[in-house]
This record gives structure tokens, C-alpha cells and sequence, in this order.
């Protein structure tokens, strides 16, 4: 029997870019990409760690399905030349993922030299460089004719945590970011949209005691436990497939119901 619809929801042999991809929900993402069918480039700090994953992909899909380039994403040349690499491999570029990001304390109190440093660098990677990641894919995802952009933001810019004003303040920004440039590159054939992690297992929450985490779960996660990575990794996909070519300028909460719970 022939299908009745009409809309894809595959994403092979589309080459994706997933920025922090070495560890948490990177990782996940860049896997399931790869298990869906696109190349992927694996974007992070540390050779050996992007190393590993690349290799975990290569294993599993061959190695001409990934790349691994080490990048410093608050550097605009790094940027720049992953993404001339990309095209010089693939020859195209079809989806950004900006997941990369650092969480830093931040606080009214903090010493004015700790509060300056630790509010420039978690701007430059968690803002910034999302900014200027997009503008230099651009070119490349108009040509794609499905050019579908994915930032990763959180529930931080939904509701807060004391200590974290910069890390909230991206977050949000990365929420505005998403909307303005879902209006201007809607007309250009890209999809822009934000993915919003709410209590997920990985490095930035490893610290955390087990038990307060449990604690903190049953108390305000209707589901009552933290995410994983994947869950996550799913949303970023279900975004960037082509049968979501008329979503964009949405931010979607990943949290298990976190922010709709009142008491």
C-alpha cells in the first residue's frame, strides 16, 4: 500500500553540525543523528574527547558518516574555519545544533573581578557564539532549501536559579535570539527553534547529590526524576526533520513538566 502522507520524517544523509558534542546531551544528539542517517560533525573541546565520540559513531556507521573537529566556540575563527571544513567534506551543510554551553557561578555578591570574568565567558559561549555560529552557516542552509537551525536554551530562562544570573540571562537571550531570526530566515527557507532542558542527567548536574536530586524531582518534576540526554536529543530531531518545515520561532520545554507546576 503507498503511504498517504506526504512529508518526510527522515533526516538521512542531511550533515548536521552539534556544537558540545563530546559529552551529556551533545552526545546523545550527535548518536541519534548519526543512527537517523545524517553526518555529523562532532564539535567540542579537547581532541581526545571528540575523538572518542567520533570514533563511537564511526564504529557503529563508518567513518565517513562523522567528523570531529576540536573547537573553542567563543572563538570566531575556530568557528569559521569548522564550518569550512564541514562543507569542504560533505559539501553541504543542512542543520546547526548549538549545544554548547558552560553554567558559572554568577552572583550579585560575587568580587567584581570573579562576577566580570565569569559573566564574559558565559555569554561568549552560551550567546555569542550561537550568533555567530548561524550567521556563518547561513549561506549554506538557504542552499540547503531545508535549512533548519536548533539552539539549545533551558528552563533557566523560564524560571531561575539564585547564582546564575549570566547563565539565565543566555538562556533567554538565547530564547530571543531563536524568535528574531525565525522571523527574518523564515522567508529564507530556515527553520530556527530552541530546545529548553529542564533537570537532566549530565556533567553540569553530576555534581549534585544523588539524593537531592531525588529529592528535588519528586518535588517540583510532575514525572518525578530527571531527564536523560536522548529525551532531549529527540526533541532536537523531531525539529530539524523535514515534515517540521512549518514550525519556527518555538521554544520547547524538555522537563517533564517542570514549569507548569504550581505547587
Amino acid at each position: 500500500m503507498s503511504r498517504l502522507s506526504t512529508l518526510s520524517r527522515s533526516i538521512d544523509d542531511k550533515v548536521a553540525i552539534v556544537t558540545g558534542a563530546a559529552s551529556g546531551m551533545g552526545r546523545a544528539t550527535a548518536h541519534l543523528f548519526a543512527d537517523e542517517g545524517a553526518r555529523v560533525v562532532v564539535a567540542d573541546l579537547g581532541a581526545d574527547r571528540v575523538a572518542a565520540v567520533a570514533n563511537e559513531i564511526s564504529a557503529a556507521h563508518g567513518g565517513d558518516r562523522v567528523l570531529g573537529i576540536e573547537c573553542d566556540v567563543a572563538d570566531h575563527e575556530q568557528l569559521r574555519s569548522m564550518v569550512e571544513a564541514t562543507v569542504q567534506r560533505f559539501g553541504r551543510l543542512d542543520i546547526v545544533v548549538n549545544n554548547a554551553g558552560v553554567s558559572m557561578i554568577n552572583s550579585a555578591f560575587q568580587p567584581e573581578d570573579e562576577f566580570e570574568a565569569n559573566w564574559a565567558t558565559t555569554l561568549d559561549i552560551n550567546l555569542t557564539a550561537h550568533a555567530r555560529l548561524i550567521r556563518l552557516a547561513l549561506p549554506h542552509l538557504i542552499t540547503s532549501g531545508e535549512g533548519r537551525i536548533v539552539n539549545i536554551a533551558s528552563t533557566e530562562s523560564i524560571v531561575t536559579t539564585a547564582g546564575l544570573a549570566a547563565y539565565a540571562a543566555t538562556k533567554a537571550g538565547v530564547v530571543g535570539l531563536t524568535k528574531s531570526l525565525a522571523v527574518e530566515l523564515g522567508r529564507h527557507g530556515v527553520t530556527v527553534n530552541c530546545v529548553c532542558p529542564g533537570p537532566i542527567d549530565t556533567g553540569m548536574t553530576a555534581g549534585i547529590d544523588a539524593e537531592a536530586k531525588e529529592k528535588y524531582a519528586r518535588r517540583r518534576v510532575p514525572l518525578r526524576r530527571y531527564g536523560t540526554p536522548e529525551e532531549v536529543a529527540h526533541m532536537t530531531l523531531n525539529l530539524c526533520m523535514p515534515a517540521s518545515s512549518f514550525v519556527n520561532g518555538t521554544s520547547i520545554p524538555v522537563d517533564g513538566g517542570m514549569t507548569i507546576r504550581h505547587t
